[in-house]
């Protein structure tokens, strides 16, 4: 039987000097599959991520992309474009505009022709609700447009995984929803994403499985309703009430 596990990740370590951020994280993603992670401030939800897109280096374990250990394969630039990131600071090129910022890495990184580039992005970030602002620099947008550029951007590289760090915490409360509907409409589209979030209800809502994390150490991991509702261990119960209250 073909499996469907896209990314596995095993028994990765990740140390900063003497600080051990992450410790033995196992865990796997099928296609499809919308794994939200949560956990507080610190607990290594963010390296986590970083570590599955390579922008930083794991200390020790396995990263397997299509069955692959990406960590000892040449092909890193091209593994990049397949797992794409959308980052909590949005990171456009502020002396593009939109349409500019969508092109780019089809341009460059994909070697497509200018004009299915542009073919490409108005299709993306019509998805978005952004097609209107197609010649506008980030400067003349507000947080939530400038976020939905960014997803637009990472959308049009046609990835087989997109990885979203806190997509909602540089935003106002406001336009927190614009964002979290775009990747909502993406869920039911069967986008495989990993979310990490602190959105609570959005978490419980969108994902297929959800991991909390406390102190670099994945402590439950399980459907929502598992976790949500009748989470095992006594830290994720509270961590839960304390988010809930």
């Amino acid at each position: 039987m073909e499996s469907n596990k896209i990314i596995e990740i095993k028994h990765l370590n990740k140390t900063f000097g003497d600080h051990e951020v992450l410790k033995d994280i196992s865990f796997s993603v099928n296609k499809g599959d919308v794994t939200c992670i949560i956990g507080a401030s610190g607990s290594g939800k963010s390296t986590l991520l970083r570590c599955i897109n390579l922008l930083e280096n794991p200390t020790s374990g396995e990263i397997l992309y299509n069955g692959n250990n990406i960590l000892l394969s040449k092909k890193i630039p091209s593994y990049r474009s397949k797992v794409g990131m959308v980052f909590q600071s949005f990171n456009l090129f502020e002396n593009m505009n939109v349409i500019q910022n969508c092109m780019i890495g089809l341009t460059k990184v994909l070697k497509v022709k200018k004009e299915e580039a542009e073919k490409e992005s108005k299709y993306f970030l019509e998805k978005v609700g952004m097609l209107p602002y197609i010649k506008a620099k980030p400067r003349q947008l507000s947080g939530g447009q400038k976020q939905r550029v960014a997803i637009a951007r990472a959308l049009a590289m046609k990835p087989d995984v997109l990885l979203f760090d806190e997509p909602t915490s540089a935003l106002d409360p406001q336009m927190v929803g614009e964002v979290l509907n775009v990747i909502k409409d993406l869920a039911k589209e069967d986008f495989t994403m990993i979310i990490v979030t602190h959105e609570m209800a959005f978490a419980r809502d969108v994902s297929t499985k959800v991991i909390y994390m406390n102190d670099g150490v994945i402590w439950e991991e399980g459907t929502p309703d598992e976790i949500f509702v009748n989470p095992k261990k006594e830290e994720t119960k509270n961590f839960l009430e304390r988010f809930i209250n």
